[in-house]
């Protein structure tokens, strides 16, 4: 599936919600994806290994490719976000990136979502980063070798607690500062950079060389595009224009009963300026 010159994925941790998720890939495929992306699907770094085969599976079986995959964050539904500040949780992230390699060999899967994570009290920002950089350096070995690049993703400010990488600028000044930006890049989240005051429009044009994944949903509310005051299609535009070539990820919230309603936005006009 394509919009405004870009070959679209559908996230499959926000979308089609009304199916149980070992089921979302084929209903994304349904609905005319081609590709999917996901957060971490599992409680654990390092779930059994049938849960394991049953995710692979059912991606297999719905004939669509995984285009992009979140590391183990956390609980995510509890509010954490990432845990490569934390020194005391990197044996558990540790073995979940060597997971994540595997799954890389398994399906091709290149791109992958290290989140941050939220500092502790007691944590500078500084030490914080020492910290974080560690976890983004041991993910870059173990899946650089395969092709894979390993995205750092600003989120919004108010709704995901103490997480400091709120801009793009925090986003490059740590990969260039901390880590060897070589493996590296942004993931550009048009909700969360726009709910944070960045011009996407401007960013898209200035920043794109130093973008690995694109992902799409508006603002205020995350909901599809065209429901919020994002210019959307504008900064898509202005982002084919710059060069980038890789995958728009689909990731907001229906407000409709099925997600495939709320997919009319896929139809207003598709031609870019």
């Amino acid at each position: 599936m394509q919009y405004r010159r870009h070959q679209l994925s559908a996230n499959v941790s926000i979308l089609f919600t009304e199916y149980d998720y070992l089921d979302r890939f084929a209903a994304a495929r349904a609905a005319g994806f081609d590709a999917v992306e996901t957060w971490w699907p599992f409680a654990t770094p390092t779930p059994p290994r049938r849960s394991l085969n049953e995710f692979l599976a059912a991606v297999d079986s719905a004939g669509v490719r995984l285009t992009g995959l979140n590391f183990w964050a956390g609980d995510m539904a509890a509010g954490q976000r990432g845990m490569a500040v934390h020194a005391d949780r990197h044996d558990e992230l540790r073995a979940n990136i060597a997971l994540v390699a595997d799954i890389a060999a398994t399906t091709g899967c290149r791109h992958f979502n290290l989140l941050y994570g939220q500092l502790a009290s007691e944590q500078s920002p500084g030490a914080a980063a020492e910290v974080a950089a560690e976890a983004f350096r041991e993910a870059v070995a173990a899946l650089r070798p395969l092709g894979g690049t390993i995205l750092l993703e600003p989120l919004a400010h108010d709704l995901n607690g103490a997480y400091p990488i709120r801009t793009i600028g925090d986003a490059l000044s740590f990969l260039d500062d901390y880590v060897d930006a070589a493996g590296t890049a942004l993931l550009f989240d048009t909700f969360h950079l726009g709910h944070n005051g960045e011009d996407i429009v401007a960013a898209a044009d200035t920043h794109a060389a130093r973008i690995g994944h694109v992902q799409i949903a508006d603002d205020p509310g995350r909901g599809a595009p065209g429901t919020g005051e994002l210019p959307i299609d504008a900064c898509l535009d202005a982002l084919a224009r710059a060069g980038y070539t890789g995958r728009v990820g689909v990731e907001y919230k229906p407000s409709t009963p099925t997600t495939s309603a709320s997919l009319t936005w896929l139809r207003r006009t598709n031609t870019p300026a």
